[in-house]
């Protein structure tokens, strides 16, 4: 049972026995689009991959039909991409009538279980959760700026989810709008987590301006910095 020990994405065993297992070809199945977690070839992949080879595929993975018959994949990355590299040619398949909202909240909701998640991954999985709920809510009331769900506007109930209150939740968010290689740098450890929201206000222009000094000074801005900085862009200074 090593495969389910090493599993990134978490759902309830029971789901398996309440709803029809299917055998499909790995190669109609579709990764989820921007999906926002990495799949990583690193030592759990390899224990997923050993697992895999001896026993199969334990945990289906969960898939929605697309109208082009085939399918999309809302969780189980790491499972399909083991078994393409094992070339395994069919795994078992759990298939879900979901919309596109749907699918997204499920898609994101399933790999914040897993025990370490980059800032990059929660930013986006943030920003693509808000968005679907969002939609599901319609038009917020007129002079609401904010879409409400359940009583709870969109950042609320995902900081409620997530044990974060809404402004951190919203300041995940903003890492969307960093430069691939800043935000690469937060993800590393190399830039702290509120210099790199401060900095995401700077315009693409000048966080690309801010990767060459990052580069040829070998550090990164402190809050106040980043704080500073943020204030001359929004000033044009």
């Amino acid at each position: 049972m090593e495969e389910t020990k090493t599993l990134q994405e978490e759902y309830s065993p029971t789901d398996a026995k309440r709803e029809k297992v299917r055998r499909v070809a790995v190669a109609m199945i579709d990764d989820f689009p921007e999906h926002p977690f990495k799949v990583k070839d690193d030592e759990e992949m390899e224990k997923l991959k050993d697992s895999i080879s001896l026993y199969g595929v334990l945990t289906p993975v969960v898939a929605r039909r697309c109208e082009n018959g085939r399918y999309e994949l809302i969780f189980g990355h790491r499972r399909k991409y083991a078994c393409k590299v094992l070339g395994i040619e069919f795994m078992p398949a759990i298939v879900r009538e979901m919309s596109r909202e749907e699918a997204v909240i499920a898609m994101v909701d399933s790999n914040l279980q897993r025990e370490h998640i980059l800032p990059s991954e929660k930013a986006f999985a943030y920003k693509m959760k808000m968005d679907a709920l969002r939609k599901k809510a319609g038009r917020p009331p007129k002079g609401n700026l904010t879409p409400v769900v359940s009583d709870f506007r969109t950042d609320e109930l995902i900081g409620a989810e997530n044990g974060e209150s809404r402004e951190q939740v919203r300041r995940y968010i903003r890492l969307t709008e960093l430069v691939p290689e800043l935000l690469e740098l937060v993800d590393d450890g190399r830039m702290a987590f509120r210099p790199a929201v401060e900095i995401s206000y700077l315009t693409e222009d000048e966080q690309r301006d801010l990767v060459e000094t990052i580069d040829s000074e070998d550090c990164t801005p402190s809050l106040s910095q980043a704080c500073r900085m943020k204030k001359l862009s929004q000033e044009g200074k």
